[in-house]
């Protein structure tokens, strides 16, 4: 089992950057996607972005692909998201995923580990 510990969420004015940063332990080996999701609450968790372990094929939401961009560190087992242009409307609980099989990346079910969450919150 890979364990998944994510940071680099907080406050930040519209307008501004973040970038998340999600820790990758333990069966690192088996992991075929990393991704972002963001849930609001009340709400299901959507799909921000996904890249491919070991090719790095990338894939975005539509809504948001022009200002956020995933990033792997294959040596570090990390997966980065950078958000820019960050909108009140980007306010969420963002959680990296793992999946070890060739899932579905958009789809939420496709994956099998999940870290605890970090919330961004962008003020207007």
């Amino acid at each position: 089992q890979v364990q998944l510990v994510e940071s680099g969420g907080g406050l930040v004015q519209a307008g501004g950057s973040l970038r998340l940063s999600c820790a990758a332990s333990g069966r690192t080996s088996s992991v075929y996607t990393m991704a972002w999701f963001r849930q609001a609450p009340g709400k299901e968790r959507e799909f921000v972005a996904a890249i491919r372990w070991s090719e790095g094929i990338t894939y975005y939401r539509d809504s948001v692909k022009d200002r956020v961009t995933i990033s792997r560190d294959n040596a570090k087992n990390s997966v980065f998201l950078q958000m820019n242009r960050l909108k009140p409307e980007d306010t969420y609980v963002y959680y990296c995923a793992a999946a070890y099989t060739a899932a579905r990346p958009v789809d939420a079910k496709g994956y099998d580990t999940w870290g605890q969450g970090t919330q961004v919150t962008v003020s207007s």
